[in-house]
């Protein structure tokens, strides 16, 4: 394995360690050799370390373990960030007995992420392995902030970046080299930090509020629906009844005559 970090001896005999690069190319998980190779070297001598920091992150994993070593180191270690401390690379950086940004240099930190494969068993594990991992690293920056758990948790979600001022400001940084602000918080100056879903939210209201507003477009009154007047339905006509026809004369005289004939008995 390619070492990401080197160690340089100077004449006054202290020691200078140079962390550079991506953090583990190959992850450390299962790893015995190369976390053995750097706890060797790094006990391997004794007095004050100073950990130069020019990196983007990597492996979780073999962050935590370089922190827990630098933390069991029983000498001062000075941390200067030259050029950016991200990711992985910003919880090394809290190991740091004093840290100290270069005016230019920038902290990032964000949620861990990672790759899964299986059911939906499988996800929710890796979900929950994603939280676990995230309150590990706000238990180092908390240790070296004194923030809440709940303000780390919001910086992490946004994904912030940090110049020297600001890391300094959040408790991230001791120091901004070069500016004679020591440990003291500079009066005339103020901190900036970059967060990704923030900047992403402020951009995507300017671009709609940017945007031309259409037209009203009118709208013409429904006209009244006619509904058809019903065809008048004519009564059926009612059967005509037959008048009886009238007696005839025959009858008439006929009846006369029985009178008569009664009278006559």
């Amino acid at each position: 394995m390619r070492h990401f970090w080197n160690w340089v001896k100077n004449a006054d005999e202290t020691r200078t360690l140079f962390l550079e690069g991506v953090i583990a190319e190959e992850s450390w998980f299962s790893d015995e050799v190369t976390p053995a190779m750097f706890k060797e070297e790094l006990f391997a001598g004794s007095g004050p370390i100073l950990l130069h920091i020019n990196s983007p992150g990597g492996d979780c994993i073999a962050a935590s373990q370089i922190y827990t070593m630098l933390m069991d180191y029983p000498h001062d270690i000075t941390v200067q960030i030259d050029g950016m401390a991200a990711s992985a690379a910003s919880v090394i950086a809290m190991a740091g007995t004093k840290v100290c940004m270069s005016p230019t240099s920038m902290m990032m930190i964000h949620n861990p992420f990672t790759c899964a494969m299986g059911d939906s068993d499988e996800m929710r594990k890796a979900i929950q392995l994603l939280d676990e991992v995230k309150e590990s690293i706000i238990n180092a920056y908390e240790i070296k902030t004194g923030l809440s758990r709940t303000k780390l948790s919001h910086l992490m979600d946004s994904e912030t970046w940090m110049n020297a001022l600001k890391a300094k400001e959040l408790g991230f940084c001791d120091e901004v080299l070069y500016t004679g602000t020591g440990g003291g918080k500079p009066d005339d100056v103020s901190g900036f930090s970059f967060a990704r879903r923030t900047a992403d939210a402020c951009l995507m209201n300017r671009v709609i509020a940017s945007m031309p507003k259409p037209a009203p477009v009118a709208v013409k009154p429904e006209t009244a629906k006619v509904e058809p007047e019903p065809t008048p339905v004519e009564p059926e006509p009612e059967p005509t009844v037959p008048e009886p026809e009238p007696e005839t004369d025959d009858r008439v005289k006929a009846a006369d005559l029985e009178k008569r004939l009664a009278l006559l008995k």
